[in-house]
């Protein structure tokens, strides 16, 4: 299976020729039947130079993942921002698709291997994870503390289901996957809201458990040595 022209590494970027390869072999055959030999032999360089770009396969695959990471980033705009959240998404998250496009097969076959493997299941996940993070901050998308947290697993379970409509979706305007992205990012938006709301209201509850547990405060709120007037000023100056 040779590279796509279009995609293949320069002939000077070696590390990209190892990713390349990784993932040319992963559109060929099971991912844990591949060893690092074989990508050498693919990439057209020694073991050595092998060892001094990256230390396992699992590192290589990671940084295939930054590579399509930085061509949806480098790609963005501004031009969607005025467009609701899941617009932006969507938006966001096709071009993911896009760039993802002459590697099909091979995700295809890593996504096998990671539901074959549940340790390498977990590693993957933490990859995607971070990849969502990105994707949420392309698209203007908050996606720090507890409710960003959610958003994050959360759209990395849509990701892995939209993937799957991918795989077998050879439309070339892709309608059936657009539509299971369309799908998910709706159905995530509705538990988002109702994380929120779940958060708003215990906001007061975690604040009143923050004093309650404050070492530095006695009864009363009052931090230890403080007098009434003392505090009074305080929660003045906090409001």
């Amino acid at each position: 299976m040779a590279a796509d022209p279009q995609t293949a590494a320069p002939s000077g970027d070696t590390r990209g020729k190892i990713v390349d390869a990784l993932m040319q072999l992963a559109g060929e055959r099971a991912f844990e039947n591949i060893n690092i030999a074989d990508i050498a032999r693919r990439a057209g360089i020694t073991l050595g130079q092998f060892r001094e770009l990256f230390p396992s396969k699992g590192a290589v695959l990671a940084a295939f993942t930054r590579r399509i990471d930085r061509i949806v980033l480098d790609d963005a705009s501004d031009d969607l921002m005025a467009e609701p959240a899941k617009e932006r998404l969507f938006d966001v998250l096709m071009r993911r698709l896009d760039a993802m496009s002459p590697y099909k097969r091979g995700v295809e076959g890593v996504m096998d291997w990671a539901r074959r493997d549940p340790l390498s299941a977990a590693a993957l996940n933490r990859e995607v994870l971070n990849s969502m993070r990105f994707m949420l901050e392309s698209a203007g998308i908050d996606c720090e503390g507890a409710v960003g947290a959610v958003k994050l697993q959360g759209l990395a379970m849509a990701w892995a289901r939209v993937l799957e409509v991918w795989f077998r979706d050879d439309d070339p305007g892709l309608s059936a996957t657009m539509a299971a992205l369309d799908k998910e990012l709706t159905r995530g938006r509705r538990i988002v809201a109702r994380v929120e709301d779940l958060d708003r209201l215990a906001s007061p509850l975690r604040s009143l458990m923050s004093a309650v547990l404050d070492p530095r405060r006695g009864f009363g709120g009052r931090k230890r040595g403080q007098s009434r007037r003392e505090q009074a000023r305080d929660d003045l100056e906090t409001t």
